[in-house]
């Protein structure tokens, strides 16, 4: 399928009004339920995307594993369907505000005591995911996004379980495959994906925790691979 454009009604329900974003394999659209008149995110992947069956295979498990979590702190996962040509779609809750890469970046660390408060949200969306044998395996800035709620508060929501490892799941990746973030990954995770644990999301998580209050990654170099030497040096 095309990307969706503005306008157009997707089975029959849901308005395309504008993209919110787009990245290598997907891209977020807003829409309104036509019926009740309610935003929501609509999750599409890319022409090129759909071609691999792996990667099709681990945008349907992204919706089960989300809506597995069901937290306060996870993205909800309201619907999934396909379109009229059988491409997957989510549809999820809407969310205005901004992820944390994003806040990173225009404003810098934030204060000590609301870097806390954030990490502290996003621990408690990880035990949820971890309590129902699910590994994130991609905790990064950018997957930490800051909700504003109705109420004027701001609540941390874990985004994309794209690459997760469902603990009852067939494994989709390789044993000597590394999936995630370099600068996040922890260094079993680097070494082989398919066997971490929920110590990987921890030690990304205490990644994210350090540049939050530094402003920058404890693990940094010029070049990938003195990325992962860096980090596996630290083991």
């Amino acid at each position: 399928m095309s990307a969706p454009e503005p306008g157009e009604v997707i089975l029959g329900k849901y308005r395309v009004e504008r993209v919110l974003g787009e990245g290598g394999m997907g891209i977020v659209v807003l829409a309104t339920h036509v019926d009740l008149e309610q935003k929501v995110a609509l999750k599409f992947l890319l022409p090129a995307a759909l071609a691999r069956a792996e990667v099709v295979e681990r945008f349907v498990r992204e919706a089960k594993a989300a809506a597995r979590i069901g937290g306060q702190h996870a993205v909800k996962i309201i619907d999934v369907g396909r379109t009229a040509d059988g491409a997957p779609f989510m549809v999820m809750e809407y969310l205005e505000g901004e992820d944390l890469a994003a806040l990173l970046e225009r404003d810098g660390p934030p204060p000590p005591g609301i870097t806390v408060d954030l990490v502290l949200q996003a621990c408690v969306a990880l035990a949820e995911a971890h309590a129902a044998g699910i590994v994130h395996r991609d905790i990064k800035p950018a997957n930490l996004f800051l909700a504003k709620q109705r109420d004027g508060q701001r609540s941390i929501k874990v985004l994309d379980f794209g690459i997760s490892k469902l603990a009852d799941g067939e494994a989709l990746t390789k044993t000597n495959a590394a999936m995630g973030t370099a600068h996040y990954m922890s260094p079993e995770q680097l070494l082989s994906s398919k066997d971490v644990d929920a110590q990987a999301d921890i030690w990304s998580l205490g990644v994210v925790l350090y540049e939050l209050l530094s402003g920058r990654v404890p693990f940094d170099a010029e070049t990938m691979p003195e990325i992962v030497a860096l980090i596996l040096q630290a083991n």
